[in-house]
């Protein structure tokens, strides 16, 4: 037996029509009537499964989970989001890894961009 890779991600808002429209102009992730999308990632895409200590300050404690997405052309979603009015939580960080860009959706969740 194995895992085949995330089946997806749920979760609960109270206001689901300004979510998925701030998803669609945000993040250009147009749901459908269910409520949701499919993402097939392409052959280069790679799904982080982590744990985080309660204590680590990565995200705020009081989410418990936060969403990465693996993107293209890190810069050229900057200058989408200085755009559109979204505010970047931090300074981009640059590693080994990567580099890494974070917004927040309207509920207050985190968001993580990754450039490989």
């Amino acid at each position: 037996m194995k895992i085949k890779g995330f089946g997806g991600v749920f979760w609960r808002t109270k206001d689901v029509v300004s979510l998925k429209n701030w998803y669609k102009e945000t993040l250009g992730i147009s749901m459908e009537e269910w409520n949701g999308t499919v993402i097939k990632p392409d052959a280069d895409n790679e799904t982080i499964f982590s744990l985080f200590k309660e204590s680590n300050d990565y995200f705020p404690k009081e989410q418990s989970v936060m969403l990465n997405f693996q993107v293209e052309n890190i810069e050229a979603w900057m200058e989408h989001f200085n755009k559109i009015g979204i505010p970047l939580l931090k300074q981009p960080e640059k590693s080994e890894f990567g580099t890494f860009i974070w917004i927040s959706d309207p509920d207050g969740r985190w968001i993580e961009l990754w450039e490989k």
